[in-house]
């Protein structure tokens, strides 16, 4: 109990958290007798693993294409395909964030890079402020659930570590996450259709400019076809996928677009690689103490307790959904998948609760989480950005929140949506 509420002064004083897990895996393993080489063991498995060689060469194709020009012709692109329709340059807007953040992890570089292109182009067409503000903080992690997002494989990663009965493959989340995601984007979309400035005229269905998009952003279109055709075309492994990835955008944006400069490749690599190292070592030491919980039948013994308040499946996903919001208020995305997910996965799973469609409901409030206060990081990150009070962010955010909120009850309580495309 003292070295709990030690633990916990540690962390409230701004410990870093791989230390404070650590910690209290260290104190678990001695206070059982258990040697401590067992922490070493469990890194060193991880580390093994192939999938894990996709974190950082996902993450570094996303941060290379957030430093090339690629975002504006993603716009660009998007404008030319969708402007035509009612609420159009909102609909852009959601389609070019959401396809960005599938390959940059919903680490704020959405809303940086696509921020200063969208903004005063929805200013410009008299949508009203509130809603431009709201759209893009929003918008900044709504692809989490497409392929290849970072949030995506960590889910899978830690899953694969557990001991499950059903397996979770990582192909399988990439599947999972379609319809939801694609759920959210046409509920924002009917939203932005709704708040279109009344007598704005759309952009005319223009073939020229179309054609003319398609050209200039001839060598990013492949990426996805790339990533998900390679996989379940069963040309390669997600690992395979990454490396594949992370090679294809260094030679396009380096040196046949050359907007990426060769000596500005070394601080792009640490940036990403701070993020990457920051959460390969929470995760290890995380999995290390997920071990002595099991060992200590602590996700049991929690199961138990909440079997004698919740007999029923859908109460607790009730109960799940609050939890996890509140948990979005308070930690970040990697922090949450790291330190809960081991925790809940066992839980759920004795309610009968798919493993995959358990990761869909996790990323889904977590995605709330990116703009909910008080810790939100895309609030702090808009606010920054378009240099506006964080309080103005919260109102402007209100509306897509429940709009968010009202697609994450479906996705918990229509297990289909995201198990639809798995096989048996």
């Amino acid at each position: 109990m003292i070295i709990a509420l030690v633990l916990l002064l540690l962390a409230l004083l701004g410990a870093p958290l791989f230390s404070i897990i650590g910690a209290g895996a260290l104190w678990g393993f001695h206070s059982e007798g258990i040697d401590l080489q067992v922490v070493t063991i469990e890194i060193y498995r991880l580390a093994e693993m192939p999938i894990l060689l996709a974190i950082p060469l996902f993450t570094f194709a996303g941060y290379v294409l957030g430093e090339s020009q690629a975002p504006a012709r993603m716009v660009r692109m998007a404008h030319a395909l969708l402007g035509w329709m009612p609420g159009g340059l909102a609909i852009v807007a959601l389609t070019a964030c959401a396809f960005f953040t599938a390959f940059t992890g919903a680490s704020g570089v959405t809303i940086v890079a696509l921020g200063a292109l969208l903004y005063p182009a929805l200013q410009q067409a008299a949508y009203p402020e509130r809603f431009n503000l709201g759209l893009i903080t929003t918008s900044g992690s709504l692809g989490l659930l497409f392929a290849p997002s970072l949030p995506l494989i960590l889910y899978g990663v830690i899953a694969q570590q557990s001991s499950l009965h059903t397996p979770v493959n990582i192909d399988d989340l990439f599947l999972a996450g379609i319809l939801p995601g694609l759920l959210m984007m046409v509920l924002l979309a009917a939203w932005s259709m709704w708040k279109q400035p009344k007598g704005q005229l759309t952009t005319s269905f223009d073939s020229k400019e179309i054609l003319s998009a398609i050209r200039e952003s001839i060598w990013e279109i492949p990426l996805p076809f790339l990533v998900l055709g390679g996989i379940y075309g069963g040309y390669f492994a997600v690992s395979e996928a990454a490396a594949v990835t992370a090679v294809y955008v260094l030679v396009v944006e380096v040196f046949i677009k050359r907007e990426v400069k060769f000596r500005e490749l070394p601080e792009i690599i640490r940036e990403s690689m701070v993020l990457v190292g920051a959460i390969i070592l929470i995760l290890g030491v995380s999995l290390a103490s997920t071990n002595y919980m099991v060992d200590a039948e602590v996700p049991t013994k929690i199961f138990e307790s909440i079997r004698s308040f919740i007999e029923n499946k859908w109460t607790f996903l009730i109960a799940l959904n609050v939890f996890l919001l509140g948990l979005g208020m308070m930690l970040d995305i990697f922090s949450a998948l790291i330190i809960i997910v081991p925790i809940i996965l066992p839980i759920a799973a004795g309610y009968g609760i798919h493993p995959v469609h358990l990761g869909i409901i996790f990323l889904a409030n977590m995605q709330l989480g990116y703009f909910t206060p008080p810790v939100g990081m895309n609030l702090f990150i808009a606010s920054f950005r378009f240099n506006k009070p964080v309080m103005e962010l919260y109102i402007a955010t209100l509306p897509f929140f429940f709009i968010l909120l009202f697609a994450v009850l479906l996705i918990t309580y229509w297990p289909s949506l995201s198990l639809v495309f798995l096989t048996p």
